[in-house]
């Protein structure tokens, strides 16, 4: 069967998402669980130490507390408690933390730092897998044995109100509940004002034991904002209140019952720099952790700085406050400070209870658990403590005692640490087979792409697909029954944890037959290779044709860029390689550029060609020359002269300069958004223009920006596309301006602050109806044979309906990096691609490396905090999960976006090889295929490094997104190639 190659790379693209997600699968598993898993039997807890006296404890403590209170503030930062934000906005939370009766904890949370896995590490004292972040956007029933099923299982009385997210996780638990939707982030007024409008008539009830309220209101200003922005101090004043008449509200029933009560003050992760959170910054990592109650006394003098713990610890905390069993996969530690104060016997049942706890986890988890620290540090502990249990019951007051004691106190808590610790490492599991299987697909998907260059490349862009010789094959049966006796043994063996075991054996023989197809193609292609000589060549069809110097430059480029995905410190700063590759590509321009235009291929003096003259011949020339004219093409750089004779002198003076525009444009760019990690605290031009004391000169820098994007999209445009655009600019500003984040000329401050959906929804309609005038064109194009030129001006104008959508969804403070974006792909239209006559692959690498480029110069990075999550709630009033994701992707994404559609547009409309859009879309696939590719062997590899999760693992997440969306790219590549064909 013969496809065409821009078709057949879609294909190949497909297949490839296939592989990856299957190894996303194997390689984010589910965390080490109790193997108890969530089972209700009745447990007895374990008695205590004892050697040979009947009257040690055999059951749980009671309670500590008569009520616990957990206030919840999302985003809550260390500094914004113990720091001058904290002294400034939050005098009561203050005074309590240095000199109120409270224990004060810096607790760490571990990546991925978003909401529903911290909730989960904070309930059921393990660490979530990695894979949560994912599963944030729409959270599943919590299985796993947690603080909140415990003590419902207990008959305590559960009250919530706040983030949905604990609704989704602990369905039926709450006696009481109020839910608000924690994606709609540009509220942060209503969501707060939901949780506190139950506080009075709650706080005077006495029908409740756990209260657990989580705020969103600071978390939203973060992502709206950033944390200097100054919503966040008169937030944090209104949680300050809060806390004030939480814990006074306590202390007053107190008095009348005298049981103590608790009061927790917590945040589930922190805020980046720029308001964002996901990643491992110290800043998304560092949260405050505050527990206030009457019964931890405070001498006066008492200094209690804060102490770093991990946010696991807070489990096991509240189990003991509680009264209940410690969640079964808890893996923290109890927080001493709390049973401070209590009795030396009481000190130690409570450490034992947590230690007896952990050392189950650990014989679940490792089978070589007697060798390890922790349970020898266990085993020690606990005989100690049985030694001062005969101690206690013959002399019950006596130096020895003491000492003893003390010294069995000390020998738990360091078993407490050790073994968190070995629990910590032994977190996850990994999938090899999943992994291994997905592999091996995009491996196979690789082979097949780099083998069919040849024929791909080759003036007709078709090549030969055998469909049904590998089914026919022997090679493929035999294949085939091995990786099914493989499946069987995997599945068959102990303990497996094999997602593909999990599949319909009918779905699992479809993965087989896959793997199995792909090999026999694999083998077919090289054969085929081997036998006609021909391998990446430039032009298949010209044994002499050579390599240029850009084309080297793309090879080796292309390489560097996949051996730098190997270094931690490199896929923290990728943005550096893409500015190095971006610049070198300016100035290997300049160099062809000058080349061309003074000295010609052959090293002798040769004048320039008028630009326009040369665009004329070269769509002429397809009109008299036929099919050869495609060789020519493909091969101009060997065989045919310089294309550049007779530039008049402003014009030579332009193309000579467009290369350095570009690089100025660049630079500029660069001090735009400062990004990665190294220099991430560096100021920025950005960050000036969003201080409130810049709101003039954004509003001015967003104006004028908007005035380019239209003077630069509409030249192309229809009347009726003109118009729309004018309009949807202008309700840009509008929506900009309803935020406050802009002003009008007229205004001196907007205190009327909305969420302008209505603004946004009005750029909706226009956004609506240039993609849909756009495709009306495309369709009329191909249906009715019209002329050439509705056709190119249909695609103009679904691009100009991405760019005004990706203007909505921008900062103001990014608007001029799509401005310099369009203004630099006019540039290299009229000055370089158009005189130089660059070959379709060459064009599609040099829009690929400044996608890249600009996906970096809009301020992301490699770090899921990096996410602009607001973005996908422009217009929206309630959470919608479909298209809100989409809008996250396409503002994430919109630089890659843009330069694809660009390109469709270049090749379509100014180049005359009727091949060009295969060649581009097989380029496309291939080039985005090989850091994939070689990505995920790197991860593989270090899997168990220390960066895992903190660096290699958001990078794989990005790749399998670029990836998806190569796919999508590739097959608008292939549908408009189709029109192409047939208009």
């Amino acid at each position: 069967m013969r496809l065409g190659s821009g078709t057949f790379a879609a294909c190949c693209v497909m297949i490839e998402v296939l592989g990856v997600a299957l190894f996303l699968r194997g390689f984010f598993p589910a965390p080490v669980y109790s193997s108890s898993g969530t089972e209700r039997q009745v447990e007895h807890p374990a008695p205590e130490p004892s050697t040979g006296a009947n009257s040690n404890w055999t059951k749980l403590p009671p309670p500590l507390f008569s009520k616990v209170v957990i206030m919840l503030i999302d985003a809550l930062r260390d500094d914004f408690v113990f720091g001058s934000k904290g002294v400034k906005f939050m005098p009561y939370t203050t005074y309590l933390v240095e000199k109120g009766s409270s224990h004060s904890f810096v607790a760490e949370a571990k990546p991925p730092t978003v909401t529903m896995p911290r909730i989960k590490a904070l309930m059921t004292g393990s660490i979530p897998g990695f894979i949560d972040v994912i599963r944030n956007l729409n959270s599943p029933v919590l299985l796993e044995d947690n603080v909140v099923t415990r003590a419902k299982a207990a008959g305590k009385r559960i009250i919530f109100y706040g983030d949905d997210t604990w609704v989704k996780l602990f369905p039926k638990h709450f006696v009481e509940y109020d839910g608000t939707t924690s994606f709609i982030v540009s509220d942060y007024t209503e969501v707060d004002d939901n949780v506190t409008r139950h506080l009075d008539r709650v706080l005077k009830r006495r029908d409740w034991d756990v209260l657990i309220l989580h705020y969103l209101g600071l978390d939203h200003i973060g992502h709206i904002s950033g944390p200097h922005s100054p919503l966040i101090g008169r937030k944090l004043s209104e949680m300050d209140s809060i806390v004030m008449k939480i814990h006074t509200s306590l202390l007053a029933e107190e008095r009348e019952t005298l049981f103590p009560s608790l009061l927790v003050l917590c945040g589930d992760h922190g805020m980046s720099k720029a308001g964002g959170h996901g990643a491992s910054s110290i800043e998304e990592v560092n949260t405050a952790l505050v527990l206030i109650s009457s019964a931890f006394e405070r001498k006066p003098g008492d200094s209690r700085p804060p102490k770093h713990v991990q946010q696991t610890d807070l489990a096991a905390t509240l189990s003991v406050g509680l009264g209940l069993p410690i969640p079964r996969s808890n893996t923290g530690s109890l927080l001493f400070p709390v049973v401070e104060g209590k009795p030396m016997r009481e000190q130690l049942r409570f450490l034992h209870l947590n230690t007896v706890q952990l050392s189950k986890l650990l014989q679940e988890s490792v089978p070589s658990y007697k060798r390890e620290p922790g349970f020898e540090n266990f085993k020690v502990s606990e005989r100690l403590h049985g030694n001062w249990i005969r101690l206690y019951l013959e002399e019950n007051n006596s130096e020895a005692l003491f000492n003893l004691g003390t010294k069995v106190r000390r020998q738990y808590l360091d078993a407490l640490r050790t073994l968190s610790l070995s629990l910590s490492g032994q977190r996850a599991q990994y999938d090899i087979c999943s992994m291994l299987v997905g592999t091996v697909v995009v491996l196979e998907v690789l082979a097949l792409l780099l083998l069919s260059v040849p024929h791909a490349l080759s003036s007709k862009a078709e090549l030969e697909v055998p469909l049904l010789s590998p089914v026919f094959s022997l090679l493929f049966y035999l294949v085939l029954l091995v990786l099914s006796a493989l499946h069987v043994i995997v599945c068959t063996s102990v303990d497996t944890s094999c997602y593909l075991c999990s599949l319909s054996w009918l779905m699992a023989g479809g993965v087989m037959v896959l793997i199995s197809a792909l090999l026999c193609a694999v083998i077919s292609a090289v054969t085929k290779v081997f036998a006609s000589g021909k391998l990446l060549s430039k032009n298949p069809a010209h044994s002499s044709s050579r390599w240029s110097e850009l084309d080297l430059l793309i090879v080796l480029g292309t390489l560097g860029h996949v051996l730098s995905l190997g270094a931690s410190s490199f896929i923290e700063e990728e943005h550096q390689t893409w500015y190095f590759l971006v610049n070198t590509l300016c100035l290997a321009l300049c160099h062809e550029i000058c080349r061309n235009c003074f000295l010609g291929d052959s090293g002798a003096p040769q004048r320039c060609l008028h630009a326009e003259e040369e665009f004329d011949g070269a769509t002429r020339a397809p009109q008299g020359r036929g099919a050869d004219w495609d060789m020519l093409e493909i091969d101009r750089v060997s065989t045919g002269p310089s294309p550049l004779e007779a530039l008049r002198d402003h014009e030579r003076w332009m193309v000579l300069a467009s290369p350095w525009v570009v690089l100025t444009c660049c630079r500029l760019l660069r001090s735009l958004n400062q990004t990665g990690v190294q220099w991430a605290h560096r100021p920025d031009l950005g960050h000036w223009l969003t201080s409130p004391d810049h709101k003039a000169e954004l509003s001015a820098l967003a104006a004028l920006s908007l005035i380019m994007i239209f003077v630069l999209v509409q030249r192309r445009c229809s009347l009726a596309s003109k118009v729309a655009m004018a309009f949807g600019l202008l309700g840009v500003y509008c929506y900009r301006v309803a935020l406050g984040n802009v002003l009008f000329p007229w205004q001196q401050d907007n205190k009327d602050i909305s969420k302008g959906i209505t603004e946004a929804r009005f750029v909706y309609v226009f956004v609506l109806g240039i993609l849909f005038t756009g495709t009306k064109d495309l369709l009329k194009s191909q249906v009715l044979a019209a002329d050439f030129t509705v056709r190119t001006v249909g695609l103009w104008e679904v691009h100009s309906g991405l760019v005004l959508l990706a203007a909505l969804l921008s900062r103001p403070h990014n608007l001029p990096v799509l401005v310099l974006s369009l203004f630099v792909q006019t540039i290299l239209t009229q000055f370089v691609w158009r005189p130089l006559r660059h070959d379709p692959a060459e064009v599609t690498v040099m829009h690929y490396w400044f996608g890249q480029a600009f996906f970096y110069f809009q301020g992301n990075c490699n770090s899921i905090a990096a996410v602009d999550v607001s973005a996908g709630f422009v217009g929206l009033d309630a959470y919608v999960e479909i298209p809100a994701m989409f809008l996250t992707a396409f503002a994430t994404y919109t630089g890659p976006v843009l330069w694809a559609s660009h390109l469709v547009n270049f090749l379509s409309s100014e180049t005359s090889s009727g091949s060009s859009l295969s060649h581009a879309c097989f380029c496309y696939a291939l080039i985005c295929s090989f850091p994939v590719s070689a990505y995920i062997i790197m991860v593989t590899s270090l899997r168990y490094h220390l960066f895992i999760w903190s660096v290699f693992s958001p990078k794989l997440l990005y790749e399998g997104m670029h990836l998806l969306i190569t796919a999508a790219i590739c097959v608008f590549f292939t549908a408009m190639d189709q029109t192409n064909t047939k208009s």
